[in-house]
């Protein structure tokens, strides 16, 4: 409130609408007391991970154990009052409730005794993570059929001994008629969904791994999430959109690790057109350079014969994606992008490339859908296998919820709590500065503004508002986002498909970084970055993924004095060896950053049956001089400005501007 105490003509408007919530002085009273409460709670914690390429099992592990932090409650509640063995026993079950239970059923001898000691232990595991919250937040979390039992035995305890006899026979009865499985299925879900306050995820669901599909399933039904869209994120929804270029790149990807689970178990593309057309045309090619990239433990289902077939499509779909891609650059030539025009640059009599003006001889010269005069045109077999491609992509139904989804929880940055997120890169001239880059053609722009706007054109693909220029230029510019040189999800000379493919000679396969891979480590520049994107604060970070960081090899996460950290630790199984990890989760809590760092995840089956975990190593990023309090996050700052507005009110009342209604006795 001003010191003048005036009300002016536009407080009483808006004060006269928060009296419709709060429409007498005890009622807003007691909210600016509930408000200053939470302001005194510590901080949610929050939780980022990055690239995880379709590796549902263990980003689904990985939100279950909350990173290893449900397992470290356990052992702090119960130190030495509990065998190991009996905690990751605990743990299991909290994890997977559904399925544990089962095991735990046909051997348990005296189940009456197990669920009692168990829901106590579930519940004291509760009490401990729900101790961060307001009751009427924890209440939120509960489930209709428990809340009212579960609130009470959160709230009372067995060492009191009046209630304990009390608290001993809610469990009693919980057990009696016949509702103890699914009293403790019940609260296992409510103790894994305390212990993540907020999900960010920083881009690349899709792409390399099975199930892209099932952890988007999974996010569709998580409390609390938001997404920075990656590169292959892009591409899936540029696929969507129309953008057939787009579509081969997926479909190439897809064969490229021969998983076709997300294609064709999530979203139901046929892909039968496709391998009867490659078959048909390249049977007799033995097509080695496409021959699928499968690891190790995926190599005991799938034969001889689906590589072969996958090896013939993989091919077939990407002289395609070249054709394709060809058409939608000659229509954008302010792109400057006709170097990857490819196909135009092949003598096909002697079966050699001139690229930068040096011939390279082909690893294969089999291209018998390409006419020399006119590479790029699509032969009429071609066009009718992409409208069917296309038609597949369009008629998805999940594929679209999927993509409305990313739309609704997702943008290309965010900054949450002085954290600047984004998936890989802000693009920079050779000096740091930040660079002009011309989206729509005519007009330029950088930093935030750039990604920003970004964001709106990919939101314009999928409005129907939008003028068919504009959606189609959108859905194009898909494909830019995809591989060009500028693209703040990509930022690299070029992308390097064709020679990796059909020319030996290495020189022709590097990927020349952008300025912001190479400048990233310098304290200036990343301050510079945070303050063009309106980041304030005396801890503030950039957050991102995008490039796996070689562990093995000695390279530090954590950049710029602690000011950029880089979360992509190889989710992805191919990943694995070129890291030496198998992902990271970036938290957040009230006390700091901490870094985890995950081994390898063997399978859901494994961590059932034999109680096996994650192993998890944390590296501490950054500890706080305080513990951090809800007033020093967003939330806050939110909080503090509906308890000015409140006591405005307040003075409304007492000072006659506006009428108390009469509270009901």
């Amino acid at each position: 409130m001003r010191k003048d105490h005036k009300v002016t003509a536009n407080d009483m408007k808006y004060l006269q609408l928060l009296a419709q919530s709060f429409p007498n002085i005890p009622e807003a009273s007691t909210e600016i007391i509930n408000l200053q409460a939470i302001l005194n709670l510590p901080k949610g914690t929050e939780h980022f991970v990055a690239d995880i390429h379709g590796e549902y099992e263990a980003f689904l592990h990985i939100l279950k154990n909350a990173s290893g932090n449900i397992q470290r409650k356990v052992n702090e509640l119960f130190g030495n009052l509990m065998r190991e063995s009996d905690a990751r026993e605990l743990c299991t079950l909290i994890y997977y409730p559904d399925q544990k239970l089962e095991l735990i059923k046909a051997a348990e001898e005296n189940i009456d005794d197990w669920y009692h000691i168990t829901i106590h232990n579930l519940v004291a595991v509760c009490r401990l993570v729900s101790s961060k919250y307001t009751r009427s937040k924890v209440r939120k979390a509960l489930p209709r059929s428990f809340s009212y039992i579960i609130q009470e035995l959160l709230h009372e305890r067995t060492d009191d001994a009046n209630k304990a006899d009390y608290v001993n026979v809610i469990i009693d009865t919980i057990i009696s008629t016949g509702r103890a499985d699914d009293f403790i299925i019940a609260i296992c879900n409510v103790i894994q969904r305390l212990s993540i306050d907020q999900l960010h995820i920083l881009g690349d669901i899709f792409d390399r791994g099975p199930g892209a599909h099932i952890i988007l399933d999974t996010l569709s039904r998580y409390h609390s999430w938001d997404i920075q869209w990656g590169n292959h994120d892009v591409l899936w929804m540029g696929a969507m959109a129309g953008n057939r270029a787009c579509q081969c790149n997926v479909i190439r990807l897809s064969l490229r690790y021969a998983n076709m689970t997300t294609l064709e178990e999530g979203y139901g593309i046929n892909l039968m057109p496709l391998a009867t057309f490659a078959m048909d045309t390249y049977g007799d090619d033995p097509c080695e350079e496409f021959i699928p990239k499968i690891s190790s433990a995926d190599s005991a289902r799938v034969d001889e014969k689906s590589i072969r077939l996958a090896a013939l499509m993989h091919k077939a779909i990407t002289i395609l994606q070249f054709k394709e891609e060809a058409a939608i650059i000659k229509c954008h030539a302010k792109w400057k992008m006709s170097d990857r025009l490819m196909l135009n640059y092949i003598d096909y009599d002697k079966g050699t490339i001139t690229l930068n003006g040096k011939e390279y001889p082909l690893k294969s010269n089999s291209f018998p859908t390409i006419d020399p005069k006119h590479p790029n045109r699509l032969t009429p077999e071609e066009k009718q296998l992409m409208d069917k491609i296309n038609h597949s992509f369009q008629v998805s139904e999940k594929l679209h919820k999927h993509i409305r989804l990313l739309l609704q929880h997702g943008c290309m940055y965010a900054v949450f709590n002085n954290n600047l997120l984004f998936h890989a890169s802000i693009p920079l001239d050779e000096d740091g500065k930040l660079k002009e880059v011309e989206i729509i053609p005519g007009t330029t722009c950088s930093g935030k503004d750039l990604l920003y706007n970004i964001g709106m054109l990919i939101r314009s693909a999928f409005q129907t508002d939008s003028t068919p220029e504009e959606r189609n230029y959108a859905i194009d510019y898909f494909l830019y986002l995809w591989c060009g040189p500028d693209s703040p999800l990509f930022d690299k000379s070029k992308m390097a498909t064709f020679e990796r493919y059909f020319i030996d000679d290495k020189e022709t396969h590097t990927e020349e970084k952008g300025n912001y891979f190479k400048l990233r480590d310098n304290e200036q520049i990343v301050d510079n970055i945070l303050d063009a994107f309106d980041v304030v604060g005396d801890n503030r970070h950039i957050i991102n993924g995008h490039v796996p960081v070689h562990v093995c090899n000695g390279e530090n996460p954590v950049k710029a004095n602690g000011k950029l950290m880089v979360i992509d630790g190889g989710f992805s199984q191919p990943y694995h060896k070129e890291t030496g990890i198998a992902g990271y989760t970036l938290v957040y809590h009230s006390r700091g950053f901490v870094l985890v760092q995950h081994e390898p995840f063997t399978s859901t089956i494994d961590a059932i049956q034999k109680c096996s975990d994650i192993k998890s190593s944390t590296q501490i990023v950054e500890m706080s001089s305080h513990r951090m309090r809800v007033a020093d996050t967003d939330i806050g700052r939110e909080l503090k400005n509906q308890i000015s507005d409140l006591q405005r009110l307040l003075y409304a009342y007492r000072h006659g501007y506006i009428k108390e209604a009469i509270p009901n006795k």
